[in-house]
């Protein structure tokens, strides 16, 4: 198989997409970030020292989803038609699971758009928990499904 991100030099390049046909895209993202009684407690009854943590995360989500081809190289700048943040509380493993859904209409896919978003709001928990627990755990980040372009619908068995 052939890499599209390298030349016929093998250098790295940017995917020329303008021959591919304007669709509608849709990826959806997980991962999940696992803590302490005590950093779960205090996440959900808002009483960290850095404010509101699952608010700030789904806005630092869609902030990531927003400026992913500005982190990653070789990501095509996008139109997002849509980022949509949920977030999903386990009580029973302190865990809290993270999921991003992001849209656009065009030649290239929100894949990317959407780990970046569901990496971005886990580490923004880590970060606003971190003086409490050191030990959270951030785990499972994967692309759950994606839609349109050449390349067909893709769906985590």
């Amino acid at each position: 198989m052939k890499l599209t991100h390298l030349n016929e030099k093998n250098n790295p390049k940017m995917v020329d997409v303008e021959s591919k046909e304007v669709t509608q895209r849709v990826a959806i993202a997980s991962g999940k970030i696992q803590m302490s009684k005590e950093a779960y407690e205090a996440v959900l009854q808002e009483k960290t020292k850095k404010g509101a943590v699952l608010q700030t995360a789904i806005i630092a989500a869609i902030m990531g989803a927003k400026k992913t081809s500005e982190i990653i190289p070789m990501c095509h700048p996008l139109f997002l038609s849509g980022v949509d943040v949920d977030i999903f509380q386990d009580d029973e493993k302190q865990t809290f699971k993270l999921q991003a859904k992001v849209k656009t209409e065009g030649k290239t896919g929100v894949e990317m758009e959407a780990l970046s978003a569901v990496s971005i709001g886990l580490l923004t928990i880590y970060d606003m928990v971190k003086a409490i627990d050191k030990s959270m755990i951030i785990s499972q980040i994967c692309l759950e499904s994606k839609s349109g372009g050449k390349s067909g619908d893709f769906k985590r068995g």
